[in-house]
Order: C-alpha cells, then structure tokens, then sequence
C-alpha cells in the first residue's frame, strides 16, 4: 500500500503523518508513508486544501485532521 500525506509541513500536517504511520502499525499492514510538501505536486492531485491523505493514488481526505480512527477505517 502507497500512503501520501500532502501538506506544506505544518503541525497538522506532521501530526496527519504521524497518526497515520501510527494506523499503519497498529493494524499490521505493509505500507510505504511517505510525506509530499512540493506544491506542484500536491496540485497535481486537485488537492486545495491540506493536509490531506492519498491512499494508491486516490485523495481520500483533504482539509481536516483525522483521528486514529478514522484513518483505521480508510486503511481498513
């Protein structure tokens, strides 16, 4: 599984990574996370908002903070 957090490297942005690198851990599962700060980059996802979670390719949440449980179910 391919995981992006998309974001300018604010707190919020950290912290989306960390929880969701925390999610990966927790459930188990084989995942590269990675962390996106270009802003051409991050436009090319039609992304307006950060930070937001890119899970193979597909935005699956932009503009707000997830809890660990949110990010369990879209890893679910």
């Amino acid at each position: 599984m391919d995981i992006k957090v998309l974001g300018t490297g604010c707190s919020k942005c950290q912290a989306l990574k960390a929880t969701v690198e925390e999610a990966v851990k927790a459930l188990g599962i084989e995942a590269t996370v990675t962390k996106e700060e270009d802003m051409i980059v991050i436009l090319g996802y039609n992304v307006m908002r950060t930070p937001a979670l890119v899970i193979d390719g597909k935005v699956v949440a932009q503009g707000k903070q997830l809890s660990l449980k949110d990010v369990k179910k879209l890893l679910a």
